[in-house]
């Protein structure tokens, strides 16, 4: 309950801020940060950081982006072409997560080894590099109000969150970027394949493939906003409540490919897309002992 109501009492101070504000002291930590070396996905988040970052710092501003099996080559690619238009100086690596077997139990902190795998290899990467860099992430304000256990990862790893620390929220991140005519401004939120699986259901790489192979179907036919979430035989599709009319018309065609990848029942969750659908099972002790 104290750890919920400290939270909102940043979110509030937060947003007594004007957005100026809010940027002028983002940058006013980049530059205090001196070389930054940022998690890049090329979401919206990590995309508007490393643009701030690029302007403020010049080559001393490091985009990694790290190829996994649950991480879709096409975001991968999404990730390097984005990084070459702005500009920055960019490096890819590899993490294994398939090779945690805390990561593979998919417990309900399962975030937390991943991305406590992913800091300890960039920090590794930064001292073999020398590169005297302070780690960064896109966290955001909006993230402190849901279930997200990464986030000790990231406290536990030093790992720093300037969109954070200069109280900016989703929507003024969008705001932001599309002024300075980033292509994310308006990019649909995405998270590792491995959240499309319920808590304690073992992940395997059959799963991420089919999850990937199905997303990506449905993304070719134009559902941007689309999770199918995995429960073994079935494929639950999330997408906007206002594409259900023409998910609908494509229904044969949608269930047919998606069998064909290997599930039995395709379904259409009536609720709609929900960053964090899977979440709804965990109660509020849960979360606050891991989130």
């Amino acid at each position: 309950m104290g750890q919920e109501m400290d939270r909102e009492a940043l979110r509030e101070a937060a947003r007594r801020l004007s957005l100026a504000e809010k940027e002028e002291k983002l940058r006013g930590l980049l530059r205090d940060m001196g070389r930054v070396l940022i998690a890049f996905s090329g979401g919206v988040d990590s995309t508007f950081l490393l643009a701030c970052a690029v302007q403020e710092l010049g080559d001393e501003a490091i985009a990694v982006t790290a190829a996994s099996e649950t991480f879709p080559t096409r975001e991968f690619e999404a990730a390097r072409q984005l990084a070459k238009r702005l500009g920055a100086r960019f490096v890819t690596t590899e993490i294994r997560e398939m090779e945690n077997p805390q990561f593979v139990a998919n417990p309900v902190n399962r975030c937390f080894y991943c991305k406590d795998g992913l800091y300890e290899h960039l920090g590794r990467l930064a001292e073999e590099n020398q590169w005297n860099a302070v780690i960064c992430d896109g966290a955001n304000m909006d993230d402190l109000g849901d279930y997200r256990p990464g986030r000790l990862a990231a406290v536990q790893r030093g790992v720093r969150s300037p969109l954070q620390e200069a109280g900016l929220f989703k929507e003024e991140i969008r705001q932001l970027s599309r002024a300075m005519g980033l292509p994310t401004w308006n990019k649909p939120s995405f998270a590792c394949l491995s959240s499309r699986i319920p808590y304690g259901s073992p992940i395997t790489l059959e799963k991420i493939d089919q999850i990937d192979r199905a997303e990506g179907y449905l993304i070719s036919l134009g559902f941007h906003q689309v999770r199918v979430r995995h429960h073994d035989a079935i494929a639950r599709i999330e997408v906007d409540p206002a594409d259900f009319p023409r998910l609908l018309e494509h229904s044969d065609e949608i269930s047919r490919t998606l069998r064909q990848i290997g599930f039995q029942y395709v379904t259409l969750d009536l609720s709609g897309y929900q960053t964090g659908s899977m979440n709804a099972v965990l109660d509020k002790d849960v979360k606050a002992a891991h989130g």
